[in-house]
């Protein structure tokens, strides 16, 4: 279960031995079941998880009482709360497992821990950051400047698999539309 992990860091910095032994020590593996909700609103968030295989989607509830689903991952990567997992404060998020998940999770005291131990993966943290950083813009840009349909062609081009293990609703609200509207959509592509 480690291994996408490993081969995940070593693309991005190299590591020894010692840091593959360190990485066995504080992340642990987690299989979870489909529509569990593994780090709840109200609460700080325990883990950071890495998905190995599975995909987890980020959500809130709207004054409405709608499911707003911020983040949807597609493994493998890392996911959680993240401003609240750093923070260590109450989150206004849940994370939930849309399918099964294979994942291996740290709390913030081990990731601190791992960091503060191996430069390695000090390294490789911040290239991680700063990735989530330049996913976060860019998703930002995307919903203030591509049309729903625009958005939709740009999911399903990047990353087709995601049509066959996400309802259609989460995927609407992580587009920013309603589910009527991303079948309209859908149905123009077809004809």
């Amino acid at each position: 279960m480690y291994e996408q992990l490993i081969d995940n860091i070593k693309e991005k910095t190299s590591i020894d031995q010692g840091d593959v032994e360190l990485i066995k020590q504080v992340f642990e593996p987690v299989l979870l079941p489909k529509n569990r909700i593994i780090e709840e609103e109200g609460k700080i968030p325990k883990y950071l998880y890495f998905i190995v295989s599975g995909y987890l989607r980020l959500f809130h509830f709207d004054e409405k009482g709608d499911e707003i689903t911020t983040h949807i991952n597609c493994p493998p990567g890392f996911f959680t709360s993240y401003f609240h997992f750093i923070n260590q404060t109450r989150s206004h998020e849940n994370v939930e497992c849309i399918t099964e998940c294979e994942l291996l999770r740290i709390t913030k005291a081990d990731l601190d821990k791992l960091i503060a131990e191996s430069l390695a993966m000090k390294n490789y943290s911040i290239t991680v950051f700063q990735e989530a950083i330049l996913y976060n813009e860019t998703r930002s840009n995307e919903l203030a400047t591509l049309t729903a349909e625009q958005r939709y062609k740009k999911l399903i081009q990047n990353y087709p698999e995601i049509l066959h293990n996400v309802p259609v609703q989460y995927i609407a609200s992580f587009l920013g539309m309603k589910p009527e509207s991303l079948s309209r959509i859908r149905r123009k592509m077809i004809n």
